[in-house]
């Protein structure tokens, strides 16, 4: 008996905590009811969209903002007490919007859980009081909904809880969280559209980490704080700092930076923080000068634990914008008028950490790096009953690694490429204008002068690596180009998606390799009589040629850079290889 009410007490004070209404509300979630062990079907998203703005119809708009590749509507949730339910009197009235994605990648799926647990409080005026009033909050429940539905255990091996879920990649292989910028995938088309109509000041993505065992349960990752706008960036470290701050307050242990090992596995390595490229949403959302954070709680926690902080950070969020959204708004207006004045000015496109460090305390496990019998390799072995304090290096000092001066003008896209270029610029809602003929017109042209495939894909991709330079260059420009101004307040989103060394451009994205192919060769016998030929009318080039055998060893050994020296001089090579087809112009033209 005494075993029995023994065992009755453990379950008693080890069981979920699960609110007494929740078990038959109609707006709760079947992880709620089943005390956040559990998280619902899809089914479930479109059924509590259409509950909740039937139960709040003054509150709460239900709308589909896409299809997903398997027929499945895409839903998202308007809330707001302003009576702003539509994006054209959001902007006419001056409020914030806040867009605030879950499910990004359907295994870490709190933010979906969270975010409905967040709304029906709020909406009940248990949480944030007054704050639908000062905004107007866009739920994304579930992004990646096909994902959602590939639905099992063990789909998040590193993630206790919940019991079953989604899939990290779309139904179609893509990986939303590095689709961005390329916006390869048709519901990630859908989300830019909406992006395009909300135009949100502030954005949120929720996610779950991977990684080691420690005691810190979330990290919060802010921009623009050290990349974009610098007035803007004052606005992005108070929101950060603001939400780090109520989440301590409230007994978790925040962090702001992303938890991942310099060096896998290692802890001594420490961290690196910086600056993602814009194939993330939060290193996307800056370039457009607006807000976005990356909100990562950890794997290692239980599923109710992660629900909960997820939730009050939604919570803290909805609460910092309420009381400081006018003013960051104010400031994200002035930005664009700042972008458009970036004309030869040098903006930076990439970012990363310094090699000084300096020591964190890091709230860790006692841990023992052994060999393992079974890999071979040495492995980390944490002891979650032995709280440990590491001292080890954080590198945090984020400066540009790649600046490039914008062009005074703006960017040239000839007609061959116009049409899905143009289509890939509308996606992300930048300005261009179709132009008549231009001959002769005076741009800066690109030609690489390496260009390094990658090994194997990404994301259904070739990558290209290319190093070179922009030069003065005269070009026939044909009717049917298109000119990309500069002078935009999306300038810098601009420049990374056509900036050839830009991390996420079209470039680095493979989307131009077939400027980077040579097509057209000369038969070694033709070389060689085309070599003969044009050593014996020309005695300063037989010079240059005997003079490079001589001192260039490697080059006397080849017979084929022997034979292409003369090849490249001849009027048959392509002037177009390695030239990368869009072009940067000084003026304005007509």
């Amino acid at each position: 008996m005494r075993s029995l009410l023994l065992l009755l007490a453990v379950l008693l004070f080890t069981a979920p905590v699960m609110p007494a209404s929740a078990a038959n509300a109609p707006l709760t979630t079947v992880s709620e009811r089943s005390g956040f062990l559990k998280t619902g079907r899809y089914e479930e998203v479109v059924a509590l969209c259409d509950a909740f703005a039937k139960a709040y119809p003054d509150a709460v708009r239900c709308i589909d903002f896409g299809k997903s590749p398997e027929g499945r509507p895409m839903k998202a949730l308007v809330a707001s007490t302003s009576g702003a339910l539509d994006a054209a009197t959001a902007h006419k009235r001056d409020l914030p919007v806040v867009l605030i994605q879950g499910g990004i990648h359907a295994g870490e799926i709190d933010g979906k859980d969270a975010g409905f647990l967040a709304l029906r409080e709020i909406l009940e005026g248990k949480a944030a009081k007054g704050a639908l009033d000062k905004l107007v909050w866009v739920f994304v429940p579930v992004f990646s909904v096909d994902g959602h539905e590939r639905f099992g255990a063990w789909n998040r091996p590193n993630q206790r809880g919940p019991e079953e879920m989604g899939w990290r990649t779309t139904a179609q292989g893509y990986n939303l969280n590095r689709d961005y910028v390329k916006a390869d995938a048709p519901e990630m088309q859908a989300m830019l559209a909406l992006i395009d109509e909300w135009d949100p000041l502030i954005e949120v993505d929720l996610h779950v980490t991977d990684g080691a065992k420690f005691e810190h349960d979330v990290s919060i990752q802010v921009e623009p704080i050290h990349a974009g706008d610098g007035e803007l960036r004052k606005a992005g470290r108070a929101w950060r700092d603001g939400v780090i701050a109520d989440l301590a307050a409230q007994g978790s242990l925040p962090l702001p930076y992303y938890p991942s090992f310099a060096v896998s596995d290692d802890p001594t390595s420490g961290f690196d923080d910086g600056v993602p490229p814009p194939r993330f949403s939060h290193g996307y959302f800056w370039l457009r000068n607006r807000l976005g954070m990356l909100v990562e709680t950890h794997s290692w926690k239980t599923y109710p634990v992660r629900v909960r902080i997820t939730r009050n950070t939604v919570v803290s969020v909805l609460e910092q914008v309420a009381k400081n959204g006018r003013q960051w708004l104010q400031l994200a207006h002035q930005a664009d008028a700042r972008a458009r004045e970036l004309k030869g000015s040098p903006v930076p496109l990439a970012y990363a950490a310094g090699k000084e460090s300096h020591l964190v305390d890091f709230r860790g496990y006692e841990y023992a790096r052994t060999p393992s019998e079974i890999s071979g390799a040495l492995m980390t072995r944490y002891d979650e009953s032995k709280p440990q304090i590491w001292r080890i290096p954080l590198r945090d000092n984020v400066q540009p690694s790649l600046s490039v001066a914008a062009p005074a003008g703006g960017y040239l896209i000839p007609a061959a490429h116009a049409d899905w270029v143009g289509a890939k610029l509308k996606q992300h809602g930048i300005e261009f204008r179709t132009l008549g003929a231009h001959p002769g017109l005076a741009v800066e042209s690109f030609r690489a002068s390496e260009a390094t495939p990658a090994a194997q894909s990404s994301e259904g991709h070739q990558r290209m690596a290319v190093k070179g330079e922009w030069k003065a260059d005269k070009r026939d420009i044909d009717a049917g180009a298109l000119f990309v101004p500069i002078a935009q307040p999306k300038s810098r989103l601009v420049m990374s998606i056509l900036e050839p060394l830009a991390p996420d451009s079209l470039v680095g994205w493979g989307e131009f390799n077939n400027a980077f192919e040579r097509k057209e060769y000369m038969e070694d016998y033709v070389a060689e009589e085309v070599a003969r030929e044009m050593l014996a009318k020309d005695p300063a080039l037989k010079a240059r040629f005997e003079k490079r055998v001589r001192e260039d060893a490697g080059f006397a050994k080849d017979p084929q850079a022997r034979l292409e020296f003369f090849y490249r001089l001849h009027s048959s090579w392509d002037e177009r290889n390695n030239l990368y087809p869009v072009m940067r112009i000084d003026t304005v033209p007509r």
